[in-house]
């Protein structure tokens, strides 16, 4: 391909990932489509996370850390309590010094929607409702199908599609998400909970479950529990009626303020299954290369994933821009990010999967982000990336 055909990228998944990736080629001068199987931003709609600080500075490299830092608000400090409500630790959470690098609380639509939004003010063309069929690669470039019968060409094609990514699925069959040993609920409580006040994270280290909350500016309470049981059902609604059942006996045991906070949830209560993909999954082929959780999805203990995502969008920007060929790129691409990403499936899953063992409590937070040296000039924009990371040159 010559000329603009070459720099045409396709990007399935509207997501963290997919639109993050978009703004990062835009920026890197590449011409990018992104087509979302939703017919809007509201995915997920149910669940908040937050975004650390390493998030945050590849945000900052996107240009687009202004538009998220407009919802949500930032967290400051965790507070660690134990099952009878004593209070074990409360320290400062990431780089707080840097204000632009604070942990961000935000409902994952509210993200979706804010990267979005920086795309179309960019002029980054983004079509819903395009659920992805197949894809063809070929010698003069990648062609996906859609559902609806429409084609798209181009150079390159990004799977950004989430857990349970088409892309994936046609590039690898059989690579599929695992259960990591835990449910997880989200909710909201309309009134706040207690003295901790807002910019904390307080978690709980229960008998029977981890449970974490925050309290927005506004007075809601933000909450999730995780529990080590079996998976829901396959098929299982996201949003379950007899949540409160299951989850309430289990925080009661304990003497801290959870089981209040859940009792006094507004509105719907969402259920899932805390998932991760295996080690060492195939990522790139021909012209088609998997980031975010369709390459690297790790169950949600360590609160790294849409951080992750970001600096996923940031080094593959530099990779495709600094290197001459996309063979070339996406091989540099894996082998920086790789180590990275696995080694957070690998720590976020053993807590997950230590979630019962008295005997082992380990974090109920693990930070494999505090940034190093190597991850600021990985994620800066203006440093060239080079085709192997410095311990292997």
């Amino acid at each position: 391909m010559s000329g603009t055909d070459a720099t045409r990228v396709l990007v399935i998944g509207g997501g963290i990932a997919g639109t993050a990736a978009a703004l990062g080629l835009h920026k890197a001068g590449y011409d990018v489509t992104v087509y979302e199987a939703h017919p809007d931003t509201a995915e997920d709609i149910g669940a908040f996370l937050t975004l650390a600080s390493n998030g945050m500075r590849a945000l900052a490299q996107l240009d687009a850390a202004d538009a998220v830092r407009a919802v949500g608000f930032p967290l400051t400090s965790l507070r660690l309590l134990d099952s009878d409500g004593t209070e074990l630790t409360h320290a400062p959470l990431g780089e707080v010094a840097e204000p632009g690098l604070r942990y961000r609380c935000l409902r994952r639509g509210e993200l979706n929607a804010a990267l979005q939004g920086e795309a179309a003010r960019r002029g980054i063309r983004l079509r819903h409702g395009a659920r992805l069929a197949g894809v063809t690669d070929g010698p003069h470039g990648v062609t996906a199908r859609f559902a609806d019968g429409s084609t798209a060409h181009a150079a390159l094609l990004i799977g950004a599609d989430g857990l349970n990514s088409t892309v994936r699925r046609l590039l690898t069959p059989g690579v599929r998400p695992g259960y990591a040993g835990q449910r997880i609920f989200y909710g909201y409580s309309g009134t706040a909970a207690g003295p901790d006040g807002t910019g904390v994270i307080t978690f709980v280290r229960g008998s029977e479950a981890t449970f974490g909350h925050v309290v927005s500016p506004a007075g809601q309470t933000y909450w999730f529990a995780r529990v080590s049981t079996e998976p829901l059902p396959a098929g299982g609604a996201a949003h379950r009626a007899p949540w409160r059942e299951e989850l309430l006996p289990l925080l009661r045991k304990d003497a801290t303020p959870a089981a209040d906070i859940v009792t006094a949830s507004q509105g719907p209560v969402m259920v899932t299954n805390a998932t991760e993909l295996p080690l060492g999954t195939v990522w790139h082929r021909g012209r088609t290369l998997l980031i975010g959780d369709a390459a690297h999805a790790a169950s949600p203990a360590t609160g790294q994933g849409a951080s992750m995502a970001l600096e996923d969008a940031v080094v593959l920007a530099k990779a495709l821009r600094d290197l001459p060929r996309a063979p070339d790129a996406f091989a540099a691409y894996e082998r920086h990010r790789r180590p990275r990403v696995e080694h957070n499936i690998t720590v976020s899953g053993g807590i997950s999967r230590g979630g019962r063992n008295p005997s082992r409590p380990g974090p109920v937070l693990a930070r494999p982000a505090e940034p190093d040296e190597a991850l600021i000039r990985q994620l800066a924009w203006d440093a060239p990336l080079p085709a192997n990371p410095p311990e292997e040159t």
